[in-house]
């Protein structure tokens, strides 16, 4: 790692090459490193601060909100770099902004599903915590999406997700030449059974990570493909840009407010009118 420091939070980081001021304290975390255009096409102003492997980093501004994304390519291993690289240079939020399939049959394609808390399914978090601790979505970063969803006029969805290591048999699906993993088949039935909302690969790792940092996390994913109808377009990414864009916004604007009331969380009772 560069840098004189032996601190290793004043360093530019191993993986992702940002140090600190190259990043805005909430950071969007989409998983390709194309996405991040078509998040960033929201903003008033962007500037490329770093860009290694599948990890790419922007800052910039949205509405006189200072803002970055961070690319984490696909999966939780990957996802968990970033946050743990973000959170050394002082990033104190995390909004997954991805896509994936849903499971309940009243969710259409390019709807949005804002993730409360997830299943964890992958393996990443394990390595972190006891299986049994939950991945649980901050709630203010859930009021911030619900939010802007509202005022974007974006259709939505709220409720658990199940995080994936993989996309194929772990979700469900065949693998190679017919392959079928060990109850596979019931999978998708079982978590839609319990009230699960989708399943992508990323976001219970994440939120986990947040939460044991003391850090705030959360995700916004655009369904792609409905696993009960069968229904399946790339559909609605920009819905799920936007509105991460302004929740960014909104959060500010909920920690002016808290400052200005003496609060130390969000809370019903206060405005920001």
């Amino acid at each position: 790692m560069a840098g004189d420091s032996e601190d290793p939070n004043d360093d530019e980081q191993y993986h992702l090459e940002v140090s600190p001021g190259d990043v805005a304290d909430t950071v969007l975390l989409p998983g390709d490193p194309d996405r991040v255009e078509k998040i960033t096409q929201f903003w008033d102003s962007a500037t490329e601060r770093a860009r290694h492997r599948e990890y790419r980093t922007v800052t910039g501004t949205y509405d006189e909100t200072e803002i970055s994304v961070t690319s984490t390519g696909i999966g939780s291993p990957s996802a968990a770099i970033a946050v743990e690289e973000l959170a050394r240079v002082g990033v104190d939020t995390f909004i997954r902004v991805g896509s994936c399939g849903a499971i309940q049959p009243d969710m259409a394609v390019g709807d949005l599903v804002i993730t409360t808390g997830g299943v964890r399914q992958e393996g990443t978090s394990h390595a972190y915590v006891r299986e049994d601790y939950p991945a649980v979505a901050d709630y203010e970063v859930v009021t911030a999406l619900v939010a802007a969803a509202e005022r974007l006029g974006y259709d939505y969805h709220t409720g658990v997700t199940m995080s994936a290591d993989s996309f194929y048999t772990g979700q469900g699906r065949p693998g190679f030449d017919g392959y079928e993993a060990p109850d596979a088949d019931t999978l998708v039935e079982e978590l839609a059974e319990a009230n699960v909302r989708n399943i992508e690969m990323e976001a219970a790792a994440i939120v986990t990570l947040a939460t044991i940092f003391g850090l705030r996390g959360g995700a916004i994913c655009t369904v792609y493909a409905n696993r009960e109808t069968g229904e399946f377009q790339v559909e609605g990414e920009n819905r799920a840009a936007e509105t991460a864009s302004l929740a960014v916004k909104l959060l500010a604007r909920m920690d002016e407010v808290k400052a200005e009331a003496g609060a130390d969380r969000w809370h019903a009772g206060l405005s920001l009118d």
